[in-house]
Order: C-alpha cells, then sequence, then structure tokens
C-alpha cells in the first residue's frame, strides 16, 4: 500500500450512521489523481458528521451523540496509524448538553470547539498533552432568533479559527449573526470580543479566512448567499462589504448552501448548493477581496453537504450525501475552474473530508 509520490496523506471521513454501522472511514490519497483507497472503518459512533486531525501528533477528532441523560454532543479522539491507516480509540468526552454539529481544533490544538444546532451553544474542551479530550471546560448559550421557521432559536453552526489563533468566530444561523471570541492563550475558554448582524433570513453557516488577506467569509445557508467582510485581526471585528448569490441567475428551485473553502494562493473561492446540487466557484480580488462569479458545476450527486480541497490545491473533492458517493475534480490553478476527473468513491451519507499528510 504505497503512495507513488511517497508521502502519507489521508482522507478521513465523517458520515451520517447509526452507531452500529460504519461512521467514519481512513482513506490512503493518492494525489497525483484522486483516487481513496479506504484503510479503516469505524463503528460505536452515532453521526461522526464532523472531524478534525492534529498531523503531528497523528490524532483524529470526532464528534458524536451522546445518550446518557437525553442527547448530548460528544467529542471522541483516536490516534492514527499511518503505516496501516488505522484508527485506535483513545478517550471520548461530553461538550454540551445538545448534539454538536461542528468541530474544530485551534492552531495551538490545546483547544477544542464545537457547535451546536439544536442547542444554539459553543463549547469548549482542553486538548491534553497526550492528544486526548480533556473535560468540558466552557459552554457559551446563544440566545436570539429571526424570521425564518429554522431562526426560531439560536442556531449556533460552526467554529472556525483565524489564522493568528486569535480569536474563533461563531456563524450562528437563528440569530442571523456572527459573533467573534477572543481565544484565551493561557487556558480553554473563550471571551465575546464582537459580532455582525447579517440581513434577516441569511442564516449563516460556515466560515472562510482569506489566506492572505485580513477577510474573511461566510457561506449564508438560507439566503443561497456569500457575504464579503473585512477582518480587524486586533479586535476581531467583521465589516460587511460584498454579497453575492451562489447560484446562476436563471435558477428557480429550492436551495440551500452548505460549505466554503478559497484555495491557498487566495485567488479562488468555493462554496457547495444543496438544491442546486453544484460548486459555485469565485475568483477573489487580492486588491480588495471580493468576489467575481466563475461557474457553477454539478458535483454528480445529491446535496453536497461538505467538500474539500486537496493539499496541494489540485483536487477537489466533493461528499454528495444523498448521492453517497464522493467526486473528485481536477481543478485548473489559472482559472479556478473545476472538471470531474471520473473518479469517485461510493459511501453511505458522506458529509465532512479532512486531509492530513502524515508521512
Amino acid at each position: 500500500m504505497e503512495n507513488s509520490s511517497n508521502k502519507r496523506i489521508f482522507a478521513f471521513i465523517g458520515s451520517y450512521a447509526e452507531a452500529e454501522e460504519d461512521g467514519v472511514y481512513v482513506c490512503l490519497f493518492h494525489p497525483e489523481h484522486g483516487e481513496l483507497t479506504v484503510t479503516d472503518r469505524i463503528q460505536s459512533l452515532k453521526n461522526p458528521t464532523f472531524l478534525d486531525v492534529d498531523p503531528e501528533k497523528r490524532i483524529l477528532y470526532v464528534l458524536s451523540e451522546g445518550q446518557t441523560g437525553g442527547r448530548s454532543g460528544v467529542a471522541a479522539a483516536f490516534s492514527i496509524d499511518p503505516e496501516k491507516g488505522k484508527l485506535t480509540g483513545l478517550n471520548r468526552e461530553r461538550t454540551v448538553d445538545s448534539p454538536i454539529c461542528h468541530i474544530q481544533l485551534d492552531k495551538s490544538r490545546r483547544c477544542l470547539f464545537t457547535a451546536s444546532y439544536h442547542g444554539g451553544l459553543v463549547g469548549v474542551n482542553a486538548v491534553l498533552e497526550d492528544g486526548r479530550i480533556g473535560p468540558s471546560a466552557q459552554v457559551i448559550a446563544h440566545t436570539g432568533s429571526s424570521i425564518l421557521p429554522a431562526q426560531t432559536q439560536a442556531r449556533a453552526h460552526s467554529v472556525f479559527v483565524d489564522p493568528d489563533n486569535r480569536f474563533a468566530v461563531v456563524c450562528d444561523l437563528g440569530m442571523d449573526k456572527i459573533v467573534s471570541y477572543r481565544i484565551d492563550p493561557e487556558g480553554p475558554s473563550l471571551t465575546e470580543a464582537a459580532s455582525v448582524e447579517l440581513p434577516p433570513g441569511s442564516g449563516p453557516r460556515h466560515f472562510a479566512f482569506h489566506p492572505k488577506l485580513a477577510m474573511g467569509y461566510s457561506i449564508n445557508e438560507l439566503s443561497s448567499t456569500i457575504t464579503v467582510f473585512r477582518y480587524d485581526r486586533t479586535s476581531g471585528v467583521l465589516t460587511p462589504v460584498q454579497t453575492v448569490s451562489t447560484l446562476p441567475g436563471d435558477f428557480t428551485g429550492e436551495s440551500a448552501t452548505a460549505d466554503i473553502h478559497i484555495s491557498g494562493d487566495g485567488r479562488f473561492l468555493y462554496g457547495s448548493n444543496r438544491g442546486h446540487d453544484s460548486i459555485a466557484v469565485f475568483a477573489v480580488s487580492l486588491a480588495d477581496g471580493t468576489l467575481t462569479p466563475v461557474e457553477y458545476i454539478p458535483t454528480q450527486g445529491g446535496h453536497p453537504r461538505n467538500f474539500a480541497l486537496s493539499l496541494d490545491d489540485r483536487l477537489l473533492l466533493a461528499a454528495n450525501r444523498d448521492g453517497n458517493n464522493i467526486v473528485v475534480f481536477n481543478r485548473d490553478g489559472e482559472t479556478g475552474r473545476l472538471s470531474a476527473n471520473g473518479r469517485s468513491l461510493t459511501l453511505p451519507k458522506p458529509v465532512c473530508i479532512k486531509f492530513a499528510d502524515l508521512s
């Protein structure tokens, strides 16, 4: 089982699954063409949809649902054997008293942040020296609502850490608000620093920081839009400068967005549409960070809930939850355009893809 580039690059995949079903998959990734070879499958986690990786300690962190005393959020840690592509369980810890939908390490990999859509909660757990997850250290409860049926309460949907590891931004779909929290460098805790409100009915879901500019981008689930922000790295303040649709002008059906990523050179941004079932491609101005549409390409499967760019940015892999497949696209570095290269992997209800070089 050798990778022709002599690298051990893995794709870790989370999915919707019952605890008695395979839910987390480890795949050896061949970066030349995007082929995925499954090396391990893990059961015992209910709906392990999102995950994150510490490539240095070779540990995978996965969210799940707990059942003790009602539904709750749980995070699980697994050590990764890079030679065999196998996982070994380390520990599990409760995060918040509601199911969680997103999990994110800070840049120092000493804190683990989680978000609960159902509870409007943000959880903070310490990461111990050996990579195991510590007990819950903080739970932040959002309160608020907005105008649409899905927005009758706060719904924290994701936590993303800025490049300086100074702030964590939380997209709250129910409040139509993005909250910037200052990360305590001495301990596992967050303090609210700033917030920005989006137009009613936007439903911010995921966020991406520009790799070169002081800019940020939210993909808004309910309005199928992306909002561009100036980002103050010292205060955490986000200032809106542009909002664009993720859908072509002639589309008249129902659709909602899901995920957002930016190429490493900062020139192109990608967002997924569920309903239109496509990846929207935008050129990014390196002068002011604003977006210009490039194309909308079908993902060859229903409900592309999540996708990922390969570590070298040559490929994009789209996880089609309702298509039960992960489809590989070649990416043109000059134009940003995508083209399906004919490779795919069939898996039940895939949601999240994370790459790691474990060479």
